[in-house]
């Protein structure tokens, strides 16, 4: 497979693109707060708009990337995220750049993210051969996680290192490279062709010098909204997959008030320089690390439904010692960091071990829609937690408003508790057969 050269392209764009992505997640709000001086309920707008497409698009990108070329898709939305930070980037040298233009510049970021992903996905099932779909999917999905966690590490560097808006740049820079390696794509795709329904028709009069055999009708497979309904009810009939769901929209919520506050907290209660909040964040990096090697041993010692319980609740539980901090000594940036390990440890512990119980618990014909619907359903909120975020530091302050919001991520540990994804133990029920056929 990494023989092919195609492949390759797409694996090296992907991985960048990704990068450029988490990037950016990071960039973008710290050239709000230390460029433009925004308040907390404009950084919440902004981070709300950046995530809105998540909401909004993904379900139906997915019906769209169907009927198109995937390369033509992933070459467009690299150019125009290249464009929109490389615009912003300009903006701000010419004393341009204000909330407005990054609020643009964010949309279609995010907008434009949610049509790579899903045509990078598509991309692979008509790139390689059938029997080669596993392995692809795991170097292109270890790519991603790989850029999960360097992407925030790297925003944070870039910051530390270049001021805000040409660190944006630097991220648009990481699209251009995506655009290079993808545009290179030899192979032509075979789109799928639509199917309908057949039409009602008056029967042939016989003929009896010709028996032509009757042709069997194409049964149409169902519609986008008919599977995702059927994804809905299986993760919503599941007790531990609802729980799952339950888990990841409340940690997601809070996650996205509490990073709200946190981006202003840091520079402006704790008095942080730009490069001391860029080796805070960038602290995150090395604890996912750390913390997908102890994904392997750890739930298969001491059972799966500890390793969750208990990796959630330190994991989020560390927040809740940063409105704590005071000044901008040696000392608090390194309990900051020490933070940021063992938050990014822990986090990481509990995201390989869901996936690990999501897979054993989802019959392969279910899991793709299962995975979608709990990533909609858990990231669907992130835009209404960065809006809560910013209200709860306009009206109880940064401190305050930090305590409460990272006091919500505790919420998460305590529903796997109270379910039973507490009770699961070394091993996971395999129920991975394939999904029944449809009559």
């Amino acid at each position: 497979m990494w023989r092919d050269r195609d492949f390759r392209r797409l694996w090296v764009g992907q991985t960048v693109s990704q990068l450029g992505e988490h990037t950016t997640l990071v960039v973008l709000p710290l050239c709000a707060v230390l460029t433009l001086g925004v308040g907390a309920g404009e950084l919440g707008v902004l981070r709300a708009v950046g995530q809105a497409p998540i909401l909004l698009l993904s379900l139906l990108v997915g019906a769209w990337v169907d009927r198109w070329r995937t390369r033509t898709v992933m070459v467009l939305a690299d150019v125009g995220r290249t464009l929109a930070l490389g615009a912003a980037a300009v903006a701000w040298f010419f004393g341009a750049l204000g909330l407005p233009a990054l609020l643009v510049a964010g949309f279609a970021v995010g907008s434009l993210s949610v049509f790579f992903d899903v045509a990078y996905q598509a991309s692979l099932v008509r790139l390689v051969k059938r029997d080669q779909l596993v392995r692809g999917n795991s170097a292109l999905e270890g790519s991603r996680s790989a850029a999960q966690i360097a992407g925030p590490a790297l925003g944070g560097a870039l910051v530390s290192l270049l001021s805000a808006p040409i660190a944006a740049a630097s991220s648009a820079l990481l699209f251009a490279l995506s655009f290079l390696s993808i545009r290179r794509i030899r192979r032509s795709e075979s789109i799928p062709e639509p199917t309908h329904q057949p039409s009602q028709r008056l029967p042939e009069p016989k003929q009896e010098s010709q028996q032509v055999p009757k042709q069997e009708p194409r049964r149409r497979p169902p519609r986008v909204w008919r599977r995702i309904r059927e994804g809905l009810r299986f993760v919503i009939g599941d007790t531990s997959l609802r729980a799952v769901c339950l888990a990841s929209a409340a940690f997601q919520f809070s996650l996205a008030a509490t990073m709200t506050v946190y981006l202003l907290f840091l520079p402006r209660e704790l008095h942080l320089s730009g490069t001391e909040v860029g080796l805070v964040l960038a602290a995150t990096g090395p604890g996912a690390l750390l913390g997908s090697l102890l994904a392997a041993r750890l739930p298969g010692r001491w059972g799966h439904g500890v390793v969750l319980v208990s990796a959630a609740a330190i994991g989020d539980g560390a927040f809740l010692c940063v409105p704590a901090l005071h000044g901008s000594s040696a000392g608090t940036v390194l309990a900051l960091v020490a933070v940021g390990l063992v938050f990014g440890t822990f986090g990481q512990l509990v995201n390989v071990t869901v996936m690990a119980v999501r897979q054993a618990l989802t019959p392969d014909g279910m899991q793709g829609r299962a995975a979608a619907t709990i990533t909609f359903v858990g990231m669907g909120l992130t835009p209404l937690g960065s809006l809560l975020g910013g209200f709860l530091a306009d009206e109880w302050g940064l401190r305050l408003g930090l305590a409460v919001t990272a006091a919500g991520m505790l919420l998460s540990p305590l529903l796997m508790a109270l379910s039973p994804l507490a009770r699961l133990g070394r091993t996971l029920p395999d129920r991975r057969a394939p999904c029944p056929a449809r009559p």
